[in-house]
């Protein structure tokens, strides 16, 4: 299989996961002081904006369809 199409298969895969699959993101919010260190770490998941995932999906339909015209 040519790369382009691999590419955009993938792309397509994972622009129609971002619709469903929330990306974690962790935060540490510590003081040190001295030897000391105190804090609490917060992680919190939020989706990519679809604006965002339909980007990532035009792109694997792109380059599929310019994938397939080469041959």
């Amino acid at each position: 299989m040519k790369l382009i199409p691999l590419i955009g298969v993938v792309l397509i895969v994972l622009g129609i996961l971002s619709f469903f699959v929330p990306v974690p993101h962790n935060e540490d919010h510590s003081v040190k002081i001295g030897d000391a260190k105190v804090g609490i770490q917060t992680q919190t998941s939020q989706k990519i904006p679809a604006a965002a995932s339909v980007a990532i999906l035009g792109a694997g339909v792109l380059a599929l369809v310019l994938g397939a015209r080469r041959n």
